[in-house]
């Protein structure tokens, strides 16, 4: 794809809050001169990382993104604002590498995570992210490695396609649904969205097609997340992105699923929760935990920005700070097997 090409509209979910919170001590507190940097580490068509570099003149933004038409949008969009923005071609569970060598000393002044498929993915009709439309059922947010979704439904057993449908889709009828995949593709082995949204309409009972949005919502939902292996991803990314914030430096994440939010809400708890029996009367000095929370607990965004952008209605946004030094631990190296 042409990085000249039109990029869809994208429309980022909870930017000024997002751009208030990362604004923490290691950006607001910065030696003049200094480009602290934020990293946008789900980069998509660049609207979040677009909205702190306008509203923070002083900072640096690094966005890492593994699919890259999106690395060619976003770079054309943000390249008016020159050296301050650089585009990388990871997966965000290499966030420390990257860091080490894109930020002064190996450190970063804020993480951003808005989690899920981005806008350009749903756009574009070949990449088989959405059910409105035929397409393709690929599925992979970096198009030329790995899996795809028609692999998975193909190749996986009713067993493990029940887990994937009820985990990550949160469907009810999971295990109706996959037995039907399996017998389906016994005639016909799928290949497009068309086919798969047919059985789908098929097999869920009229009246829970007629709530909760599209029938297809979370199949398709569920098969994203598997193809992705996002889940296993954010859970290696969330403690190797706090671990490269320096003091004063903020971790923001925007979760849209109930499993997403878990992780994070598990990993931010780890980082602020003090050792110190709870009988103690005071904290000793050098036992304090090294973040502090910076939301009361998850975050959501309001009536009217979810009216008019409704991917917010299920944002979950939950935001730490650290306040104490990191102990140095070794580090893996970049690549290594995920």
């Amino acid at each position: 794809m042409a990085a000249a090409e039109r990029a869809p509209e994208h429309v980022p979910v909870l930017l000024e809050r997002c751009v208030e919170l990362l604004t923490g001590p290691a950006v607001a507190d910065a030696p003049a001169g200094s480009r602290p940097v934020v990293v946008d580490c789900t980069l998509g068509l660049g609207g979040h990382s677009e909205g702190i570099l306008e509203r923070l003149p002083e900072v640096r933004v690094v966005g890492i993104d593994r699919d890259p038409d999106a690395l060619a949008l976003a770079g054309e969009r943000l390249a008016r604002f020159g050296d301050r923005f650089t585009g990388v071609h990871a997966v965000y569970d290499e966030i420390a590498d990257v860091v080490a060598d894109e930020a002064p000393d190996g450190v970063a002044a804020g993480v951003l995570f808005d989690l899920g498929v981005s806008s350009m993915q749903l756009d574009r009709r070949e990449r088989g992210f959405a059910y409105a439309e035929d397409a393709p059922l690929d599925m992979r947010m970096n198009g030329t490695e790995g899996r795809t979704a028609a692999d998975v439904l193909n190749t996986y057993s009713a067993a493990e396609l029940t887990r994937v449908l009820r985990d990550f889709g949160e469907e009810k009828f999971a295990r109706k649904i996959a037995g039907a995949i399996v017998r389906e593709r016994e005639v016909e082995p799928f290949s497009r969205s068309g086919q798969l949204v047919e059985l789908l309409y098929a097999e869920i009972p009229a009246p829970a097609r007629r709530t909760g949005g599209h029938p297809a919502k979370r199949t398709f939902q569920a098969l994203r997340m598997e193809v992705n292996d996002e889940l296993a991803v954010l859970r290696r990314a969330l403690p190797a992105a706090l671990g490269v914030v320096g003091v004063g430096g903020r971790v923001v994440v925007e979760s849209y699923h109930s499993l997403e939010d878990r992780l994070t809400k598990q990993a931010l708890t780890e980082v602020t929760r003090s050792d110190v029996p709870p009988d103690l009367p005071f904290v000793p000095e050098g036992s304090e935990p090294p973040f502090r929370l910076v939301t009361r607990g998850a975050e959501k965004a309001g009536e009217a920005e979810t009216r008019s952008n409704p991917r917010a209605a299920s944002v979950r946004l939950r935001a730490a700070e650290r306040v104490r030094p990191q102990q140095t631990s070794p580090r893996p190296s970049r690549g290594a097997a995920r």
